[in-house]
Parts: structure tokens; sequence; C-alpha cells
């Protein structure tokens, strides 16, 4: 498992929760008293679970929760009293963020984290896939500025400028990207000057 952090101001709940999640693999979990001290932490560092237990110090932790799901892929559970979770619950689940009223039951807590661990791995897959689809429609400009070059300095049409890319990255063994850089680099004098 990846990394926890508990945000806590409650030593006994901190030995309680801090446990179990060592049980369920989240060695060591980071714990902090404060939402100002998690807010930090969770920047710096990467979380795939945050246990919000209610009240905090300084606020009472549904803010917390929702920048936490904001502003990372964690996995987040705030932890409530019954009648706070009444209130909660709707906005909470709106956000992402998984509500379990106090007190709670191992069993109860241990769902809980599966459904909230279940979710970050999701998210992570989700943004892996963001991440290569990114990556295909930058190459498919490149290519696509490389063969409007072609077809307008070399007269080339689009099939010729396509099969032009495609031979000339297997002779040269290089890949289509490096030969539609090029192209760009030697037809369009503004792209190579970096303008």
């Amino acid at each position: 498992m990846g990394r926890a952090m508990i945000v806590s101001a409650g030593s006994n709940a901190n030995e309680y929760l801090s446990a179990r999640l060592t049980e369920l693999g989240y060695l060591r979990p980071v714990i902090v008293p404060s939402g100002t001290e998690a807010r930090r932490r969770m920047l710096a560092e990467g979380f795939e679970l945050v246990v919000v237990n209610a009240p905090l110090p300084d606020e009472f932790g549904h803010e917390l929760c929702a920048a936490a799901v904001e502003q990372t892929d964690a996995g987040v559970i705030l932890l409530a009293k019954a009648a706070a979770c009444d209130e909660l619950l709707a906005p909470m689940n709106g956000q992402g963020v998984l509500v379990v009223p106090k007190p709670f039951s191992a069993a109860l807590f241990l769902q809980a984290v599966h459904m909230a661990a279940a979710g970050n791995h999701r998210l992570q897959r989700l943004r892996a896939e963001q991440d290569r689809l990114q990556q295909k429609l930058a190459e498919l400009r490149l290519t696509g500025r490389a063969k409007c070059l072609l077809i307008q300095h070399r007269g080339l049409t689009e099939a010729e400028a396509h099969r032009y890319l495609e031979k000339t990255a297997m002779d040269t063994r290089q890949n289509r990207i490096k030969v539609a850089q090029d192209v760009i680099n030697a037809l369009d004098p503004d792209a190579a000057c970096g303008v």
C-alpha cells in the first residue's frame, strides 16, 4: 500500500487509526493535529489516503476534506459524530469524500478504507490514461503541422506527406515525432527560432 495521513487531534484516536491503517498495509501513517498542517503536508507529499477525524482544533474538517479531494488523488475519509454526518453526507459524497459516523466498528472503517483506496487507484488509472491521450494529441498536432508544411512548401498531397514522414522515420531509424519536428524546424523559420 501507499502512504496515508491521519488528521486528528486526539491521541487515543490517533493510536487506534494508526494501528488499523498499519494492519491494512499503510506503513507508518503520518499523523498531523490540524487542518493547516495537513494542507501543507498534502501539497508537499503524495498520499493515497487521507483520514480526517473531526472536529479539528482549527476547523471542523469538512473543508480540509474538500481541499484534499480537489488538490490530490487521495481517497478521503471524514470521521464525524452521527449528528454532523447527517448534514455533511450529501455534500461530502457529492465531492467524493467518504463520511463515516462515529462511533464506528472496525469492519465499517475497514470497508471505508478499502473504498477510498479503490477510488484512489481508479483516479490514478484515469490520470495515466489522460496523460497518454494528451501525449498522443500533442504528437498528432506535431505531425499534422509537419504535413501541412510539406503540403505548403513542397507541394505534396496529404497522403504523400504522411508517407514521407513514415518513410523518413523508418529510413533514419527515428520516431515520427523527431522527423516531424525536424521538418517543422527546416520548413518553418518561426518554429525553428522558438517564436
